[in-house]
Parts: C-alpha cells; structure tokens; sequence
C-alpha cells in the first residue's frame, strides 16, 4: 500500500512541475542593428585611438582626472558617504 502511495505522489509531483515549466516566448519582433561605427565628437580626447574610433583608455591622455572635492578620509582617498564624493 505504501508503494502505491509513493508512486502515486511521485507521479502527481511530475506532472505538476512539468505544467508550471516557463515556457519560452516566440520572438516576433527582430532588433536591427546598426553597422555604422561610432564617430568622432569635437570633445574626444586627441589621443591613442581604438580600432572602432573609441579612445584607449589604457593611455594616460585619454584618462579623465577627476578629483573629488569633498572630505577625505585618512588615508587621503576621498570618503564616499558624502554627496560631494559620490559619482553622478
């Protein structure tokens, strides 16, 4: 009688997951993508250039400084709970 039970639960569980399985969407609408590569703007730094046109930024003149102005801690590097110090 267990077994029969056990087996009946086992089938029950089975077929429980199997109707609560997500199933995947039709994608109907397709994306298109632009082959056009990025272009230069006035403000781009003049410097070590990517294949596609973007700086490197690998390069020190490509690198925006951009010094915090508000507290610091310590150790001199600037703290981060003031609005000051948080990035945009």
């Amino acid at each position: 009688m267990k077994k029969a039970i056990y087996l009946l639960m086992a089938i029950l569980m089975m077929s429980s997951t199997s109707m609560m399985a997500q199933k995947k969407a039709a994608k109907s609408s397709k994306k298109e993508v632009s082959s056009a590569a990025p272009t230069k703007d006035a403000a781009a730094p003049s410097g070590k250039m990517k294949k596609d046109g973007t700086p490197d930024k690998r390069y020190k003149e490509n690198k925006e400084a951009k010094p915090a102005e508000g507290p610091k801690k310590k150790d001199g590097t600037p703290d981060k709970r003031y609005n000051a110090n948080k990035g945009k």
